[in-house]
């Protein structure tokens, strides 16, 4: 008999699991010490009165496998929203089972419900055996942009000058 593959939305008593999974995903990524992540955190930010983000549970034979973490973005020039998924894991020992194109297929079936214009993510760039996965799924990598991002001191410091101007 084949095991059984699912892919179900994730719950509030999921909060240890899927820490669980950040942090693996943290550790394979090699960026353990950037994560901060709490169960209390996740709390509020996925289950909360505004949840900011979904999670999507895989299990097979009823055990975890896999998460998927997907929120809304939006597209200026198709005026329309998207879904972005920050992040996607499989475990080791369930890698190559279908897992990650299930999780995948997934939220790519929740994008065409909702009416979403696209479907996007980031990869690190020495993670070839990712890459050559969203490659076989018929992806392509959007190699004229380049991602930047502001946090800690610089994001404080840049919204210290909101501030200022608008008190001035």
């Amino acid at each position: 008999m084949s095991p059984t593959l699912t892919v179900l939305p994730a719950t509030e008593g999921d909060l240890p699991l899927i820490l669980g999974f950040i942090e693996d995903l943290a550790d394979y990524e090699r960026l353990r010490d950037k994560c901060v992540a709490t169960e209390d955190k996740l709390r509020r930010t996925l289950f909360g009165e505004r949840p900011q983000a979904e999670v999507l549970i895989a299990r097979i034979d009823g055990e975890p496998a896999g998460f998927a973490l997907f929120f809304h973005s939006y597209s200026t020039f198709l005026a329309q929203h998207g879904l972005y998924l920050e992040d996607v894991f499989v475990k080791p020992w369930a890698r190559k089972s279908g897992v990650g194109r299930a999780l995948m297929a997934h939220v790519a079936r929740i994008a065409i419900e909702r009416d979403c214009g696209r479907f996007d993510w980031s990869v690190l760039d020495w993670n070839e055996l990712a890459i050559g996965f969203y490659r076989g799924l018929g992806a392509v990598a959007l190699d004229d942009w380049t991602t930047f991002r502001l946090s800690g001191d610089a994001l404080r410091s840049l919204a210290a000058e909101s501030r200022e101007r608008s008190t001035s």
